[in-house]
């Protein structure tokens, strides 16, 4: 974790609300992660899904496996990046012939189909381009994501004499922070048995599978940061069996990049009303982002850059009295923390949100009400970089 007077110098120097991505936090997570899971004599790669953090990209080009695509968007993400194509798994719940094309035009290694139309459309741009594709069948895990096992056979039946489209596995995917590891356990004796089954009556190799385990991230105060890799670490045993006369690429995006992530918002008023005390950031869940938040129930972890720590807030009120943290939206459901437990802050002080590295800036709020999108700075090697500058939504909303 940095330290406070290098966020703070941050904050004074970029400005706030901000988001910062700690490149080195983030490569020795990569690194700690693929050590647990490889011991030399098993086949397990990691794949990163851009969707939690496209701008961790270029930080992970180096000591990542596979990147995970899911839409033409990501895919030109990745050429503005010039990722190398044979990292690329090219998935995505919707494609149609055009996507399939550039992503085929590409390079990309692995084309994921999630449908009988899916498969339809890559048969149809291999033959076109007289190019042979890699393509792994997504399995539904009972969500819309996937196909059914009957679709999947039928595809492997329509395969047969198709020299272009070469299936070399499956996908699977069941979702996001997911505590309980029995259902990960079940899944991967579910998956091996399902290739026993699909190799003995179509006789072919199925060498590989992309399965993302979901694995639970810690955020708020009183979960368990004490071991943020344990989660892996009791589940490396069972991917490595699963993985005996196969290679398993498994997916992950919160897991590898929450933690990595800092957003820096300042306070821009404070006020009293109804026995509690009401925080005004220059940020708000436009940009903060936390899963299971659930209106402010939940108070992530929070560091508090108080300009003069020793100066006590004027105050009349009680202390057992409520501090609401609250963003700069003009709606009701901007509330960050409900029940903040620091210090009350001050007018000026800087909030720094704490594991906010996966989706929060992908799925915030950006357009509402026209505020700016913050910066996006990367720090390696201590060293801060503007991945992006201030970006001014109004111009979008006009």
């Amino acid at each position: 974790m940095l330290k406070n007077n290098e966020l703070k110098n941050i904050a004074d120097e970029y400005g706030t609300p901000s988001f910062l991505f700690d490149a080195d936090e983030l490569r020795e997570r990569v690194k700690g992660i693929k050590e647990i899971l490889n011991d030399g004599s098993n086949r397990i790669g990691l794949c990163y899904s851009i969707k939690a953090n496209p701008f961790l990209i270029p930080s992970l080009i180096d000591v990542i496996d596979m990147l995970e695509v899911c839409s033409p968007g990501e895919l030109k993400i990745c050429k503005s990046y010039k990722v190398p194509p044979e990292m690329i798994i090219y998935s995505g719940v919707h494609k149609e012939e055009t996507d399939i094309t550039e992503a085929v035009e590409y390079g990309a290694s692995i084309l994921t189909a999630e449908s009988i139309r899916h498969y339809e459309l890559i048969s149809s741009v291999s033959r076109k381009l007289n190019t042979k594709v890699r393509v792994i069948l997504r399995l539904s895990s009972k969500s819309q994501f996937g196909m059914s096992l009957e679709d999947i056979e039928h595809i492997l039946e329509a395969n047969r004499d198709d020299r272009l489209v070469i299936i070399e596995g499956l996908h699977y995917f069941a979702g996001t922070q997911r505590t309980k590891l029995k259902h990960q356990r079940e899944e991967l004796v579910m998956l091996k048995e399902v290739f026993a089954g699909l190799r003995e009556k179509y006789g072919l190799p199925l060498l590989w599978f992309e399965y993302g385990p979901g694995l639970a991230c810690p955020y708020f105060e009183g979960d368990d940061f004490s071991d943020t890799l344990r989660p892996v670490k009791e589940l490396a045993a069972d991917l490595k069996e699963a993985a005996d006369g196969c290679s398993i690429t498994v997916e992950m995006g919160r897991f590898i990049a929450s933690s990595c992530g800092y957003y820096l918002s300042r306070v821009c008023d404070v006020k009293r009303s109804y026995n509690n005390t009401w925080v005004i950031l220059d940020g708000g869940i436009n940009h903060v982002n936390y899963p299971g938040q659930m209106m402010g129930l939940k108070t992530p972890v929070i560091i508090a850059l108080q300009d003069d720590p020793d100066e006590k807030p004027d105050s009349t009120y009680e202390p057992s009295e409520t501090i609401t943290l609250c963003g700069s939206l003009c709606t009701t459901n901007d509330v960050i923390a409900r029940r903040y437990t620091g210090r009350e802050p001050g007018l000026g002080d800087v909030l720094v949100f704490c594991n906010i590295g996966a989706y929060s800036i992908t799925e915030g709020l950006n357009l509402f009400l026209s505020r700016d999108m913050p910066v996006v700075l990367i720090r390696r090697d201590g060293i801060i970089t503007k991945a992006r500058d201030v970006t001014e939504t109004w111009r979008l909303n006009s």
